[in-house]
């Protein structure tokens, strides 16, 4: 099986300006600061590499770091009172490698609040190999009922580094886990499609389940029966990060050119 990630950047790596896609930057003279915010992504910039990945290959981290950037900037932000955290890949893989998670807490998010963490998993098991794995899975952690459930788009293709990263995660939280293969997880028909999976079933779970329901229902959190079309799938996060880019270049166009600063004197005739 090819290799999966193609990962540029995972620790902080400089990318080179002609491989930048969609930067994240943002512009030094932004005419609407709200709007500046809502388009910038902190993590990471996607490049023309990651976007081919997006045609027919494994997606790359960066792909899922932006989705889930994407999905926190565009819904999550709606819900002021939800606690639920969208790790990033490179964060996930740092508790998988990681003997000691507890090490790991000035790099991680604050979890005391928390209710539910979305951890995107890959089974690369070499801290030391820059273009590693061959799998994605997603395991969402409910902290407030310590329960941990894994879906996996290949029947128990990551199994072990799911219920590892469970055990640690407990570790660091100082509570017991308990780990949930869910065997009805929806299945993959393509060989590179697990990426989009994660994305799809991430976005499902977050919008359809966790932020719809109240503080007091009670959700199943099982996808049986779920169909994901991976193809369109494909096509709608092309599409959205496209939007993105062209709304970046725009907003670039309209601080740099001096038609871009509205006036606020009357207009003159002659």
């Amino acid at each position: 099986m090819n290799k999966l990630r193609k990962v540029r950047g995972r620790f902080g790596d400089m990318l080179n300006p002609e491989d930048a896609f969609l930067s994240c930057e943002s512009p030094e003279e932004s005419p609407d600061l709200a709007i500046a915010k809502r388009y910038t992504y902190r993590q990471p910039s996607v490049t023309r590499e990651d976007m081919q990945t997006l045609k027919n290959d494994w997606l790359t981290d960066n792909i899922i770091s932006f989705w889930e950037e994407y999905l926190e900037h565009e819904f999550l932000t709606r819900y002021k009172s939800s606690n639920i955290i969208l790790l990033r890949p490179s964060m996930s893989f740092m508790i998988l490698q990681t003997p000691d998670p507890r090490t790991l807490r000035e790099a991680l998010p604050d979890f005391s609040n928390a209710t539910h963490v979305f951890l995107p998993i890959n089974d690369c098991r070499n801290v030391n190999e820059a273009e590693g794995g061959t799998h994605w899975s997603l395991l969402l952690i409910s902290i407030v009922d310590r329960i941990a459930f894994h879906y996996d788009s290949l029947y128990q293709g990551n199994v072990w580094e799911a219920d590892t990263v469970t055990r640690k995660f407990g570790y660091l939280l100082n509570m017991p886990i308990r780990f949930m293969h869910l065997s009805d997880s929806p299945q993959q028909d393509g060989g590179s499609d697990c990426g989009v999976f994660v994305c799809m079933n991430m976005r499902h779970l977050l919008m359809k389940r966790l932020l719809q329901a109240s503080a007091h229902e009670k959700v199943s959190m099982s996808l049986g029966g779920r169909k994901v079309d991976a193809n369109a799938s494909r096509k709608e996060m092309a599409k959205i990060i496209e939007g993105f880019r062209k709304e970046g270049e725009r907003r670039r166009s309209t601080s740099a050119s001096p038609m871009g600063k509205k006036s606020r004197s009357p207009p003159r005739v002659d």
